[in-house]
């Protein structure tokens, strides 16, 4: 059964920093993707940050560019959020996402099987 499960989050100080890890499980195949969006209040799940297996492929939204990174740990099967420079535009609930046939675009929330729990990030002084 594929699984992701996710930690970290938080308050943190405008400028500030966190990582977000999402621990996944139970795949049967090498090729998917591993996606991150979040959902502020008022507001659709936005994409903002894709990893594609098995080549590697990393795609941003621009809201995030220069200040938020995703990285992997094979050993572990897990997938990091790096968010540097938080503004309190920032603020939502973060989920990761599995897409394991990578029809529609990367940022589409609609195409992910599967989702993460979610995580609360505030940013705020």
């Amino acid at each position: 059964q594929l699984r992701l499960v996710q930690s970290g989050g938080g308050l943190v100080q405008p400028g500030g920093s966190l990582t977000l890890s999402c621990a996944y499980s139970g795949f049967t195949r090498d090729d998917y993707r591993i996606g991150w969006f979040r959902l502020a209040p008022g507001k659709v799940h936005e994409g903002i940050l894709c990893l594609t297996m098995p080549s590697g492929l990393k795609n941003s939204a621009v809201s995030v560019a220069g200040r938020f990174t995703i990285s992997r740990d094979k050993a572990t099967n897990t997938v990091y959020l790096h968010m540097n420079d938080l503004k309190p535009e920032d603020t939502g609930v973060y989920y990761c996402a599995a897409d394991l046939d990578q029809v529609l675009g990367w940022d589409y929330a609609p195409g992910y099987d599967h989702w993460g729990q979610g995580t609360q990030v505030t940013v705020s002084s």
